[in-house]
């Protein structure tokens, strides 16, 4: 309590030491005083008062003019911080006029000085106690974003390993769901998305083959060209995906459920399972299709050695308007410094 900042505003400056002198003896001695209205705001920044003794009449701007000018700069801020009104003019409209514009109470010069220290007491008391309920709510809040962003890891840690677990049939490192989806989140960003859509491509994503978990080791694994059977078992992992992940709640999963569907779809409508074209096809799906080829063509697997990430590059651009949405492909070639970066933090060469 004997901390409590006050802010004395009051043109006359014989006021000025006899409050000081009242509240020093009641134990407060941070106490700033000023005969100059206009700045009070200045001083509720720099100061930040736990109460405000204000005149009500003073020479150009009167202590309702202050009251109006706090209430216009934060509506909350009287709330908070009481103000207790001094005045010569005890009239009953200034009274009611004063409390209606935020002040606390109403006392009338000269005051009695026991009184003056009770109710700055009981007015910093209560200050003091909505401090500490600010405080507490600010920590309970920090535990809630603390305990919220434990749990938002955790789901993604959980579908990072479920979606490593069914990459290793046939990636025995489990990268390409780590580089994929980061080249998805830049290519989205690139694209023109906003950051929270970018961000849950970059976690739907890793989802995009969960589908593979339904087809058999001698197909998913054949080292060499599939036959035309096998080829129609392998397209079914798409809607075995969508199937895995529908019906969900969660936006992260609703948003896999799409990726899973169409990210083999093409931009001329030769892809499939729906042959869907242009922009039928969901933007996220045909971002996840740029970043999959571009991952799958560089990287080593059983059936086929990685490309070289120029040659890469150059079937990117010539599937654009074919395979890819020439827009995405656009975005993917704006964004190869940031590509190149995360392919090589994962082990990958560019």
């Amino acid at each position: 309590m004997t901390e409590s900042r006050i802010l004395i505003v009051d043109d006359d400056t014989s006021v000025h030491r006899a409050l000081k002198r009242l509240l020093a003896r009641a134990g407060f001695n941070e106490v700033k005083v000023t005969d100059e209205p206009d700045r009070v705001i200045e001083f509720f920044e720099t100061f930040d008062p736990d109460l405000m003794i204000l005149d009500l009449n003073m020479p150009e701007t009167d202590g309702f003019a202050v009251l109006t000018q706090l209430r216009e700069k934060n509506p909350e801020l009287l709330i908070k911080v009481p103000v207790i009104v001094l005045t010569g003019e005890g009239g009953r409209d200034n009274k009611r006029h004063a409390l209606e514009l935020g002040a606390r109470d109403f006392l009338s010069k000269p005051c009695d000085p026991v009184e003056l220290q009770m109710r700055v007491k009981g007015y910093l008391e209560i200050r003091h106690l909505h401090r500490r309920l600010e405080s507490h709510n600010q920590e309970l809040e920090r535990r809630v974003r603390e305990r919220t962003r434990e749990l938002e890891d955790s789901k993604y840690e959980v579908i990072q390993r479920l979606m490593a677990a069914a990459e290793y049939r046939d990636d025995d490192t489990g990268e390409h769901i780590l580089r994929m989806s980061q080249y998805s989140e830049l290519i989205a960003l690139e694209y023109g998305l906003d950051e929270i859509a970018a961000d849950r491509i970059l976690w739907a994503s890793p989802m995009h083959d969960i589908g593979k978990i339904g087809i058999p080791d001698a197909v998913l694994l054949k080292p060499g060209k599939l036959t035309p059977e096998e080829w129609e078992l392998m397209k079914t992992h798409c809607q075995i995906g969508a199937e895995l992940l529908g019906g969900s709640n969660s936006e992260t999963l609703r948003l896999a459920e799409i990726i899973a569907l169409t990210h083999h779809e093409k931009w001329d409508g030769s892809g499939y399972p729906r042959g869907l074209r242009g922009d039928d096809i969901p933007i996220e799906g045909r971002i996840v299709a740029v970043a999959d080829v571009f991952d799958a063509l560089t990287s080593e697997r059983p059936y086929k050695k990685a490309w070289a990430a120029q040659e890469a590059i150059e079937e990117i651009k010539r599937s654009s308007g074919s395979h890819f949405d020439p827009q995405v492909v656009d975005a993917f070639i704006r964004c190869l410094p940031g590509v190149e970066a995360i392919s090589k933090a994962f082990g990958n060469v560019f």
